[in-house]
């Protein structure tokens, strides 16, 4: 009598186990996407993102993998890479790391990404470097690759950048600095303008012209 009734409470545990898988089964088939966050993101917006991702009509939570939104999101050119996270609630975390814009080309209204694309500028994007006159394609790629090595920081204090080549260098650059005063540098030389802070704090207040490209002098304007 004993072993029937253990066979049975081992049958009744069985199939409460498997009531309870098929109940959990049940709610991940049919649970919905109820929470969406975003982070990282600049230059698209969440809803673009969510658009993207294929989810903004909140669909069931297991029915689109991680790997096919993050497929999904990495098709626009601003993405540069995804990480994405679900729960068992509906809670969807999406990080984005978008490309830095390194420059605006004013005469054609573009800009170029840190990836080295060069995109329409139809956001209207302000606030980055703008380059104002022609350059030779390959002395502006080299130009690119090199400027995507400097700090933001620095980046962000460039106002407007000239090519401005002479007998000596083909490559040489002329940069109008937020602040008022103007650097001369060429590509090979470019990373020293991630000293300029320290220069600027060495010319109490004077305005002036900076030669990065050689000598590393400052001509103050009077």
């Amino acid at each position: 009598m004993k072993s029937k009734k253990n066979k049975k409470r081992k049958i009744g545990k069985i199939l409460i186990i498997i009531l309870i898988i098929g109940l959990i089964a049940c709610y991940l088939f049919t649970v919905h996407i109820k929470n969406i966050y975003i982070k990282g993101n600049k230059l698209l917006s969440d809803y673009e993102i969510i658009e993207l991702a294929g989810i903004k009509d909140y669909p069931r939570l297991f029915s689109i993998s991680s790997s096919s939104m993050i497929s999904k999101i990495k098709v626009n050119p601003y993405v540069e890479s995804v990480k994405i996270s679900k729960n068992l609630f509906g809670r969807v975390d999406i990080v984005i790391k978008e490309y830095n814009i390194l420059l605006k080309n004013e005469l054609d209204n573009t800009i170029y990404l840190s990836s080295l694309k060069n995109l329409p500028n139809e956001s209207n994007i302000v606030g980055v470097p703008t380059l104002i006159n022609e350059v030779p394609e390959d002395i502006l790629k080299a130009f690119l690759k090199k400027l995507n090595t400097i700090d933001l920081d620095i980046v962000s204090k460039i106002s407007e950048v000239k090519y401005s080549p002479n007998n000596y260098d083909k490559d040489l650059f002329l940069f109008y600095m937020n602040d008022g005063n103007y650097v001369y540098i060429t590509t090979t030389r470019l990373n020293n303008i991630s000293k300029y802070d320290e220069v600027l704090a060495s010319l109490d207040g004077k305005k002036g012209i900076l030669y990065l490209d050689s000598g590393n002098h400052f001509q103050v304007l009077e």
